[in-house]
């Protein structure tokens, strides 16, 4: 499969190179969003592509910008990526790209979480709660929740980590009536994919949503919508609290990483092997096969 490591395409002005995605400007009021095969992981673009991601997490958010679609209105445009940009440059946004909404986006990632893991994980066991929210003595890693915690993040610069944050400050950020809509629309949508993905044996264990204003002031979800880099999917099938479970995602890039010990998750980037690529490779196009129940449109 050929791979798109960043795109060249010079009829469109370039708006910026984010870790994974490539902006171009269509007109004044749309984007051209072309997701690439990089990977980053620990928040470093990884050298290598990982073939064929970058259509996975394209077509993994247009299926679940459809599903969600009657929650709350999205970026699409439904204009043809291929009818933007030349001739010569259609093979590069063919099946990962989309022509989007130009919004004014806002400035903290909503992230809800179904299960405890990762950062949330290590926060309870410090504080016995996840970003100040209290929570019942005695869980387990990866138990289950009682019900759907809303912890937002402040976005970092590129490199950077994002910064988990408080409701409260979430409200001196962007207003108490947004961050309060942006809150019950977030667990509504997770709450939603989580009981489709149930039906597929896929366990979403947590996501995060970005949305954005249009010029009248309407919200809207936009970038990537749970999809295995922004949300945890683990399956049901070998599921257990008291460990890590396996993921559908980069696990294996950040596993391999993690024995480099003179590697400080830092750049520049360490060289992938071979096999570290294809079984990342292998899980991003089992994601979409089981989610969607179709193999991935090349």
């Amino acid at each position: 499969m050929k791979s798109l490591y960043q795109s060249t395409i010079s009829s469109l002005p370039l708006l910026g190179h984010g870790k994974v995605r490539d902006n171009y400007a269509v007109g004044d009021d749309k984007i051209l969003i072309v997701t690439t095969d990089r990977l980053s992981a620990f928040d470093v673009v990884m050298n290598e592509p990982i073939p064929g991601k970058g259509m996975v997490l394209n077509q993994m958010s247009d299926f679940w910008f459809e599903k969600l679609g009657h929650i709350v209105p999205n970026h699409l445009t439904g204009v043809a990526p291929e009818s933007v940009v030349a001739p010569e440059e259609v093979e590069q946004v063919r099946g990962r790209a989309v022509v989007a909404k130009r919004l004014k986006p806002i400035l903290v990632e909503a992230v809800v979480r179904g299960y405890i893991i990762g950062s949330g994980w290590k926060d309870y066991q410090a504080t016995g709660a996840i970003c100040g929210i209290e929570l019942p003595a005695g869980l387990r890693q990866a138990d289950k929740l009682p019900e759907p915690l809303f912890t937002p993040a402040a976005k970092a610069d590129l490199g950077e980590h994002d910064e988990n944050i408080s409701f409260a400050d979430m409200e001196q950020r962007i207003g108490s009536e947004l961050a309060n809509r942006i809150r019950t629309i977030s667990i509504q949508l997770y709450t939603a994919a989580a009981d489709y993905a149930s039906t597929r044996g896929i366990i979403i264990a947590d996501t995060k949503f970005e949305f954005g204003l249009d010029e009248n002031g309407v919200l809207h979800l936009m970038d990537e919508v749970l999809t295995a880099d922004s949300s945890r999917f683990w399956p049901a099938d070998s599921y257990a609290p008291d460990m890590s479970p396996p993921s559908f995602d980069k696990q294996f890039v950040r596993d391999y990483l993690e024995t480099l010990k003179d590697w400080n998750k830092a750049p520049p980037a360490p060289a992938l092997p071979a096999d570290v690529i294809d079984k990342t490779q292998a899980k991003y196009f089992e994601a979409i096969e089981r989610l969607t129940g179709e193999k991935l449109k090349v």
